[in-house]
């Protein structure tokens, strides 16, 4: 059966910030995902709950980039994010490109040395800028380092494809052997910008997606999960993404 997991920016910074990454992981937990996904820049206090969610998570998303600014690779964000996964107990640590360019070529050596220090397995996401999110940076990306003889998966975010102008359909023909994690998301647009909705409510071509993704691989709901019983919508969302 394909795990299905909840990322827990899924329940809003608000709820976060009144309740704690801990809270919404038992929630996500007894309403039947299998797992989350814990979100670094959704964390009050690292130190002590990263610790306190231990065995509830099997994915860490590090906010941080892993070519800083200039093209240069930041191993201390690596290094942090696999800290961070370490603690966890969880297996992926999911992080974007950041600014990989031309003259990053060079620096993947660096990667494959700092992965091979751990049990850790980085998937790269594409995320909703033109650097990292669209689908000419990511093939570069995967071509050279297959290159440098490093084998990396992917997380696919189903909705961050609009935010870059592109068609979620033809990035998952292009790069679903890659596919190890998927993000379901929907989107619809709105006057001036794109929002994450529900699968159910989505704009896009959906169910083509996913069938051009690997079916056993985990997904992930990345969309709000709002509503006066927490509990019931989440449980409700989760039966959804089993049954696709």
């Amino acid at each position: 059966m394909t795990p299905v997991l909840i990322s827990l920016s899924s329940f809003g910074a608000a709820e976060i910030g009144r309740h704690g990454q801990l809270w919404c992981a038992q929630l996500a937990r007894a309403a039947g995902a299998d797992s989350v996904e814990v979100r670094g820049e959704l964390l009050r206090d690292p130190v002590s709950e990263l610790p306190a969610m231990a065995g509830l998570a099997s994915v860490y998303s590090s906010p941080e980039g892993l070519w800083a600014e200039g093209g240069w690779l930041d191993s201390a964000a690596l290094g942090r994010g696999i800290a961070a996964a370490t603690t966890l107990g969880a297996r992926r640590l999911k992080m974007s490109i950041g600014d990989f360019g031309p003259a990053s070529h060079g620096s993947l050596w660096g990667l494959k040395v700092q992965l091979a220090e751990t049990r850790i397995e980085l998937v790269i996401e594409n995320d909703q800028t033109v650097a990292a999110g669209t689908l000419p940076a990511l093939q570069a990306f995967f071509d050279a380092a297959d290159r440098a003889g490093l084998e990396l998966g992917m997380t696919f975010d189903m909705g961050n494809w609009h935010w870059v102008g592109e068609c979620p359909l033809q990035a998952a023909q292009a790069l679903g052997r890659r596919v190890r994690y998927v993000h379901c998301k929907g989107a619809q647009r709105l006057a001036a910008k794109w929002v994450a909705v529900p699968l159910a409510d989505s704009a896009a071509p959906w169910r083509a997606v996913l069938r051009a993704l690997p079916a056993e691989v985990p997904r992930a709901i990345e969309y709000p999960l709002v509503g006066d019983d927490l509990h019931a919508v989440t449980r409700d969302q989760v039966a959804l993404i089993r049954t696709l």
